[in-house]
């Protein structure tokens, strides 16, 4: 692992730990005994840290998302072990959920990133939820408003359960991604068929 890549990795480790908003440069230079120079070399301020972070997470969500758009055989598991992986993925790179607001308001391209990933990400959820019918895990005929409700849904877990867990549930990691996957799968339950719902309560319930 050269410099750069060990300067990234420890960012992310402080980052998560303590903070965005109390880590500098420094901090992270002295954790791995190389001088603010040296870092500045590599990275001439926090903020290009943050962008790359923030990249390296849409990175592994995309080929996460690919993955589950390439499976046209899904079935029940596919779609918890897709919402599983989203929450470690997250978790991994918590500290731009918990400090989301001051990274959007202080990093304009990553606000400008994370429009534009919206957008496309609503396109790779309907190509999803459209497989799910296909497969007949989800029910036909639901309606598109209710569709659009669910994306949004998600959204809103998805970029606030790390900030919810660490105010309120105060989980550890596995049973925090266990706990919040679980979350954001019921959401999907009313929209299975009987049978997959029953299927969900055997395998996931109880």
């Amino acid at each position: 692992m050269g410099t750069k890549e060990k300067i990234l990795a420890k960012a992310l480790e402080l980052y998560n730990e303590k903070g965005y908003n109390t880590i500098t440069t420094r901090h992270i230079a002295a954790e791995l005994s190389i001088s603010p120079g040296n870092l500045h070399y590599h990275f001439k301020h926090s903020e290009d840290i943050i962008k790359i972070l923030f990249s390296e997470l849409i990175v592994k969500m995309d080929e996460l998302l690919n993955e589950m758009k390439k499976n046209e055989n899904k079935v029940l598991k596919d779609l918890y072990d897709f919402t599983f992986s989203t929450c470690e993925i997250f978790y991994s790179y918590r500290f731009i959920f918990v400090n989301f607001v001051d990274i959007l308001n202080n990093i304009p391209e990553i606000k400008a990133q994370y429009e534009g990933i919206n957008f496309s990400r609503k396109e790779e959820f309907y190509f999803i939820f459209s497989g799910l019918q296909k497969n007949n895990i989800f029910r036909e005929n639901i309606p598109e408003f209710i569709t659009d409700c669910l994306t949004e849904q998600i959204f809103i877990i998805a970029d606030n359960w790390l900030t919810h867990n660490r105010m309120i549930s105060k989980f550890e990691k596995e049973k925090a991604i266990h706990h919040y996957t679980l979350l954001q799968m019921n959401l999907f339950y009313p929209f299975l068929n009987d049978e997959q719902q029953k299927l969900y309560e055997q395998q996931y319930i109880r």
